[in-house]
């Protein structure tokens, strides 16, 4: 049985980043490296590698999100990028969506622990809780499915004039080539490719911009969005 690997201390920038939630931000890394890595949810070989390639790699993302917006995670898994954008940016109102459950019983914990009162974490699917779920401004998402995929998913959630911000590698711009005709359907109005964390993070962190026009996910999604609605209105009534 081989010796999990131990949890590199906080740089400095991350002193810097989370600044009054600098101690949050520790214990979620220790929390990751521990039970994040118990349950499957982290590789141990990630745990020395934490704080640059996945905590404040996901921080930086608030870089670029705008002020006091309600913001879904998409497949959030172990709480990436939600949680370090929720120690970041207390301005936020930030629902948690995770499918599996040994997942949502992690961010369920970890929120409580950290007092994250402006987090929700919700059980589901993407195209499940549609119609559910109100309609944000922006949807993040990390290492989940390729683009065209992940715009399926996210793009319907979005409320009119609304944003989806993906975390990517080398291959973002590649995947943006390659979704261009998908994105274009479902109601994509603007693409662009953005680099943050100046300073914090090297290599940068790369983000994919989608914005969206007046119909998030185009017209086969607004039909099913009217009738998730009527669905609710319906339940509520009785």
């Amino acid at each position: 049985m081989t010796e999990a690997a131990e949890l590199p201390p906080a740089p400095e920038q991350a002193r810097e980043v989370f600044g009054d939630r600098f101690e949050d931000a520790v214990r979620y890394a220790e929390l990751l490296a521990d039970a994040g890595v118990q349950r499957g949810l982290i590789g141990p070989r990630e745990v020395p590698r934490l704080w640059e390639r996945h905590i404040l790699n996901c921080a930086v993302l608030s870089e670029v999100v705008p002020e006091s917006v309600t913001v879904c995670d998409v497949g959030s898994g172990a709480g990436l990028p939600g949680i370090p954008l929720a120690l970041v940016r207390e301005d936020l109102k930030i629902t948690l969506l995770e499918p599996l459950l040994r997942r949502t019983n992690f961010l369920a914990e970890v929120v409580e622990l950290l007092g994250l009162d402006h987090v929700t974490v919700v059980r589901g699917r993407a195209e499940e809780v549609m119609g559910k779920l109100q309609p944000v401004h922006v949807v993040t998402a990390r290492a989940v499915a390729p683009l065209d995929r992940l715009a399926t998913w996210g793009i319907p959630l979005l409320r009119p004039y609304g944003e989806m911000l993906a975390l990517k590698g080398d291959t973002a711009e590649e995947e943006l080539k390659a979704a261009a005709t998908a994105l274009s359907k479902l109601g994509a109005v603007e693409t662009s490719i953005l680099h943050v964390g100046e300073g914090v993070v090297d290599p940068l962190s790369t983000v994919v911009r989608v914005e969206v026009g007046e119909s998030p996910g185009g017209v086969r999604f607004a039909a099913k969005r009217a009738k998730a609605a009527r669905t609710g209105r319906t339940r509520r009534r009785r």
